[in-house]
Parts: C-alpha cells; structure tokens; sequence
C-alpha cells in the first residue's frame, strides 16, 4: 500500500478527564442505574460518532489520493458499528482532544489505552490490539542512548499528555510537544538533531520508518518497554452502549476478523494477540 509522507503522528495513547457514574442506594443494596440513554440516541441516529487522528498510520489515515479514512482501529470500529445496525461517522481531531470530546458528548468513542487513573472514568472495551514502546534512535550511534536511564537530558518528540511522553520525562528527557503533526515532522527532527529520541508503539515506529528509508534513522535494537494495549473506550456511564461494544469486540476477536483485518495492516503481524515476549515494566508508569 502505498500512503503519502503526509501520514502519521505516532500518538497511542490516553488524556484523563473526571467522569462520574451514577448510582442510587437504599437501606438494604446499592445499585448502580446503567444509562440506556446514550445507546438509545445512538441506536436512533443509526450513527455512532467516532474521534480519531486521521493521520496515524497504518491506524487512522487517509491513503493518497483518497478522501475515504481507513486504518486498522478505523476498520475495528467500522465492522463493531456495522454488526450494531451502525453507520460510523469519524471526526478527525488531535489525541490531547479526544478524551475531551468524548466526554462533552462530540462523540460516542474513541480507541484508546487504558491507566489506572481513567478506568475508573471511561469503559474499556476487549483490547483490540497489544503491543509495547520503542525508540526511534539515530542510527549512527542510538542517539547516545542504550538504556532508559540514558534518556537523562535527550529531547524527545511527542504529544504533550501520552505515556510516552511520561515515560521520557521519567527519565530525565525533554519533551518537545507537537499538535497533530506528521510522521515526517516528528521522523526528521530526530534525523537532523533537533530531537534525539521518539518514544512510541513498536508496531506504528517500524512501519513509520519503512515510509522513509532516506532517514538516518531506526528503532532501538535492545530496548522493548512497557507492554499496552488498545481497545474502544466509552464515558463510565454510558454502560449499555460500552457492553455492546465489548461483546462485539470479543465476537470479532473469536471469530477471525480482527487477525483478518491486522494482517491487512501491518504486514501479516496479529496485533490483536497478546504478547508472549519478555517487555520491562516500568515502575510508576501505568
């Protein structure tokens, strides 16, 4: 698949905004209402409201010449909303947004990972893919880095609220935020020195720099952290609209689609399955 160089801001990533639930208690139980209220206006609009990049690729882009999004978590939430009786509508939007979005009722969804913070926030489907944190490094020389710990006074490229950018400032990185910028923005700073380090998902790095092979640049061969995962998130309340989602998500991974549909994205590889080799957790960091 050929897609233009104007693709790609690595984002995964997950923003914390305070939703409550809501729930009634009398003397003898408590018990939580479940809100029908959103599937319910979901259900009658025949429409479910995505937030996504639109500029992440292989999950979220447009190809060259198209005006039609496609991805991997964009074709994840097309076939949920289609077995829901959906139609989807994507609004593009940068990641330091969608959260926002979501809660304020812009949209119905975003794809996201989870932290111990906002799981207690937002509903969480079934993770639709698994996969864990890269450096994109100089190639000459690993950009001086050949451990986390040498990440002490190196600039990294990120967006300002991802855990990527948490785990550069962890150890002593610089980050320098960027808005819903593109991979060659991100690609060359580290290239040309302007940043020394990006911090991301394996699976988006390796195939952002096949994209750009002109770039003195590669992933780290030794470094491999923090295991994630992405999955269709919801606000906390809205619980009818999250179970069906789960269910279909499960529905889809038992039943071949998603090991389908990341194949067509990324080369072959199944990111819908967990896995099994040895990544470093990261103290402190969810």
């Amino acid at each position: 698949m050929y897609v233009r160089k104007v693709i790609g801001v690595f984002v995964l990533f997950v923003s914390l905004m305070i939703i409550s639930g809501c729930g009634t208690t009398d003397k003898n139980s408590t018990t939580t209402n479940i809100d029908d209220s959103k599937w319910e206006d979901v259900a009658e609009s025949g429409q479910l409201v995505v937030g996504t990049s639109g500029t992440l690729y292989p999950a979220s882009y447009y190809p060259e010449g198209s005006d039609r999004i496609t991805g991997y978590n964009v074709e994840v939430i097309r076939e949920v909303a289609k077995r829901l009786g959906l139609e989807s509508k994507f609004e593009i939007m940068s990641f330091d947004s969608k959260m926002a979005a979501l809660q304020s009722g812009r949209v119905d969804v975003v794809m996201a990972g989870p932290r111990d913070e906002s799981k207690e926030k937002f509903n969480f489907s079934e993770p639709f893919k698994y996969s864990y944190s890269t450096m994109i490094v100089r190639s000459e020389d690993h950009s001086g880095i050949e451990s986390l710990e040498d990440l002490k006074g190196k600039v990294a490229g990120g967006a300002a609220t991802t855990v990527y950018s948490d785990i550069a400032r962890k150890y002593g990185a610089e980050v320098k935020t960027y808005g819903n910028a593109t991979n060659d923005v991100y690609l060359r700073d580290v290239a040309n020195g302007r940043t020394d380090v990006i911090i991301n998902d394996y699976y988006l790095q390796s195939l952002a720099l096949k994209a750009f092979p002109e770039l003195d640049i590669e992933l780290h061969p030794d470094l491999k952290f923090h295991p994630q995962t992405v999955s269709v998130v919801t606000p906390k309340e809205d619980q009818t609209l999250a179970d069906k989602i789960d269910e279909t998500v499960k529905e889809m991974k038992n039943d071949g689609t998603l090991t389908k549909l990341s194949g067509e994205f990324f080369g072959g590889q199944d990111v819908s399955q967990e896995i099994k080799d040895d990544i470093k957790e990261i103290e402190g960091i969810e």
